[in-house]
């Protein structure tokens, strides 16, 4: 069947599926996006909100009436303007009383509109009162001037306005959420003051960037008085884009070693963050905290208080956690997806905004003079039949008593319209003493000066936008207040790894040389002493501490982390490394590494290459281990060299032919990993044939000995009797002195 509607000799119409869904999807599209979900860039409202808020002032309940149940307005709005259930109608005039949801709420609730740890616990319509709060005057205040569009509501039995005459850009204000087809908004409020600032500025100088607005609005502000921790990079890039994201994080200060928390994020619940922390503390996540209370009352809304375990516990480092795993720290979409003033959805910048705001109310401020001037021509031209019955008054009430139609006599006698005649025919007989010279000419005076000023404002550019300017000061004044949602540079959150749980307690790790692993506390273990399997013996001892992971080093260069907490006591013989990591049978193991991330090491092979790491670069979670130094053929690694600092240390590069040369470590570089530079120059031809390598490579602080053994003679040296062996990093080096030659080992003696 082809997509076309055939009509057939029995008057049924028919449709093919295809053509007949895709048109009702997309109506149905349209009608969602235009008449539900997105706000007017004009009025910042969805229709419903539009709906309620029109009602609400047909029926009176301005912010200086008293309260009306709400039954009331939500039967006239389902009734006349807005066919859809009550609920839904009352959920929206809900969102608009909270203070909690609203930076600036449009209706002023009596009863309960429910609270912020739960948002829809608020009483049926039937309970609550309402009426408009004073902000909404900023919507309404210029409806009955002409400034509107009206269209028919959905029976075509009353006019509601397409939109509202706003005088300040409202849709920034309050923001927005909501769902449409294939579309979403995510608008967040802002403040009266700075979006008002920067609308003056953008009057002033119309091709200001939005980085010029940025000046005057400097982020989105909350109902809540939670910290905006977003980067003004980040915001000003939002601006530009219309999309991003803001973080927001709880305030706290610290009472008598206890946590207070006293504003959370917006939309964010207290008994919800407590519910999450309890689950933590009960899952045995967060040692740290002993017990939690919820001291919020009407004097304090938010009074959330943390008790620690401990007055030795990092406060600090304890919030970091529970902002990055509770919702004391939370992301909000922004997507500024609005109806722009041509009718079609699209996701605008903030200068984009206020520019078609600006053309939006200068629109509405043109009729609304446009309106106010007509309403004076048609005054003056009635003053002017008013003016001629007055100089005639005698002549003007014989004509009324005496003719069959006075009217017509009156335009022939007098030569005045027929709407001023009618003006004369309408006065009542009291009014008769009012028709004074005097006043008459007075008013004219008025409203001929008024209709002088306006016509001068319509036909100027520069004095409308002079006037908008005004009103928008004014309007800023009376309605706006202080920022609420400070703007705070904040380090990222980060939440306690397993390692971060653990208590700083020290231990040796041991390691065999058939590679089984073990741990004992304290550092006084004697790793020689302990017992072995039959075959095995020490191959490395290190001292560390219970939240430092271990690197064991092979041969081939690759690392295997293992967490040092969980290891097996001393007093047994461990268990195998396979079991924990991936390690290729037949491995041999070289040194073991531990430390805090920022530790570095002395990485080296005896053919002469080494480079300095960070122990952080050195671990993976990965069972397979990471390649850490490559090892050129026929060489072997080192056993790893820590550093504790970079300054005014030495490396101490010893081959097995007795060559010594001494450097800097700064001429070293720091890398995550790879084969390094030369440390010292030993050809790789000699490397292979095992002629010549690489015996030891140690760091020599200025203070310390190195002690040079050779069978059983040593020699002692300090840093100043190193001169001769001192040079450039990747030199031969020097031959020790005769008898030196063939050199064991080197060691270090502390000063």
């Amino acid at each position: 069947m082809t997509d076309t509607i055939d009509t057939l000799d029995d008057g049924i119409e028919r449709v093919s599926l295809k053509q007949y869904t895709e048109k009702a999807y997309l109506d149905y599209s349209m009608y969602v996006i235009l008449d539900r979900a997105l706000p007017h860039v004009g009025d910042g409202l969805k229709p419903v909100q539009r709906r309620i808020i029109y009602a609400m002032s047909e029926l009176g309940l301005k912010a200086s009436s008293k309260h009306k149940k709400s039954a009331r307005t939500v039967g006239d709005v389902i009734g006349k303007f807005h066919p859809h259930g009550d609920s839904a109608v009352y959920e929206a005039m809900v969102l608009m009383a909270q203070p909690f949801s609203y930076r600036y709420p449009l209706v002023d609730g009596q009863g309960n509109w429910g609270s912020p740890d739960d948002p829809k616990s608020f009483a049926a319509m039937r309970y609550t009162e309402s009426k408009l709060s004073r902000f909404a005057e900023i919507l309404l205040a210029e409806l009955g001037q002409g400034t509107a569009t009206w269209q028919p509501n959905f029976d075509g039995t009353l006019d509601e306005p397409q939109t509202l005459p706003a005088r300040l850009p409202y849709v920034l204000m309050n923001g927005t959420t909501g769902i449409a087809v294939g579309m979403a908004t995510d608008i967040p409020p802002h403040n009266v003051h700075e979006v008002v600032a920067a609308c003056v500025h953008l009057l002033e100088k119309p091709k200001s960037t939005v980085a010029d607005l940025c000046q005057y609005v400097k982020g989105p502000d909350y109902p809540t008085e939670a910290e905006i921790i977003t980067p003004a990079a980040d915001i000003q890039k939002m601006y530009e884009t219309g999309r991003g994201s803001m973080k927001m994080r709880s305030i706290y200060h610290v009472e008598e070693g206890d946590i207070v928390v006293t504003a959370l994020p917006h939309q964010t619940s207290g008994a919800k963050v407590l519910e999450q922390i309890a689950a933590q503390m009960q899952a045995k996540k967060l040692p740290m905290v002993s017990d939690l209370r919820d001291e919020s009352d009407h004097m304090h809304p938010t009074r959330l208080v943390i008790v620690p375990r401990s007055n030795r516990i990092d406060l600090e480092q304890l919030m970091n956690h529970l902002f990055a795993s509770t919702d004391l720290e939370r992301n909000y979409r922004v997507n500024m997806n609005m109806i722009g003033i041509d009718g079609r959805p699209k996701v605008k910048s903030l200068l984009t905004i206020l520019q078609e705001w600006l053309s939006f109310r200068q629109d509405t401020v043109r009729r609304r003079l446009t309106h106010r001037l007509e309403k004076i021509l048609r005054r003056l031209h009635i003053l002017e039949g008013l003016l001629i019955a007055y100089l005639n008054l005698d002549e003007v009430i014989h004509i009324i008593r005496t003719e069959d139609k006075p009217k017509l006599v009156l335009m022939e006698r007098y030569g005045i319209s027929d709407t001023q005649a009618d003006a004369i025919l309408d006065l009542k007989l009291r009014q008769l003493a009012k028709l004074e010279e005097i006043a008459i000419r007075g008013e004219q005076d008025e409203l001929s000066k008024e209709r002088d000023m306006i016509e001068k404002i319509l036909g100027s550019d520069a004095r409308m936008k002079t006037l908008v300017k005004k009103e928008l000061v004014a309007a800023g004044k009376a309605y706006g207040d202080e920022r609420r949602s400070p703007l705070v540079l904040r380090s990222e959150s980060k939440a306690f790894t397993e390692e971060d749980m653990l208590s700083s307690e020290p231990v040796t790790v041991v390691l065999s040389a058939k590679g089984w692993i073990r741990a004992g506390k304290g550092h006084d273990v004697d790793a020689s002493a302990l017992n072995y399997k039959s075959g095995d013996k020490l191959g490395f001892a290190i001292h560390t501490k219970t939240n430092y992971p271990a690197v064991i080093l092979d041969a081939t260069g690759r690392g295997y982390t293992v967490a040092t907490h969980s290891l097996p006591s001393v007093r047994s013989h461990g268990e195998p490394l396979t079991g924990r990591c991936n390690v290729p049978s037949g491995s041999t193991f070289e040194g073991v590494l531990s430390g805090a991330d920022s530790q570095l090491y002395l990485m080296a092979t005896d053919a002469g290459y080494g480079f300095i790491g960070k122990f952080a670069d050195f671990q993976s979670k990965n069972k397979a281990g990471k390649a850490i130094i490559s090892v050129p053929k026929g060489a072997k690694v080192l056993p790893p060299v820590a550093i504790d600092d970079v300054d005014n240390r030495y490396v101490v590069a010893l081959s097995n032919e007795g060559r010594m040369l001494v450097f800097p470590v700064a001429d070293l570089p720091q890398l995550a990993k790879g084969k390094g530079n030369k440390l010292l120059g030993i050809p790789a031809a000699r490397v292979e044939s095992r002629d010549e390598f690489l015996l030891s490579a140690l760091i020599l602080a200025e203070e310390d000995k190195l002690v040079v053994h050779a069978g059983k003679r040593h020699l002692s040296m300090k840093l100043a009797e190193l001169e001769h062996y001192r040079g450039e990093r990747g030199r031969r080096g020097h031959k020790l002195p005769r008898g030196f030659q063939k050199v064991d080992k080197l060691t270090i003696e502390s000063a």
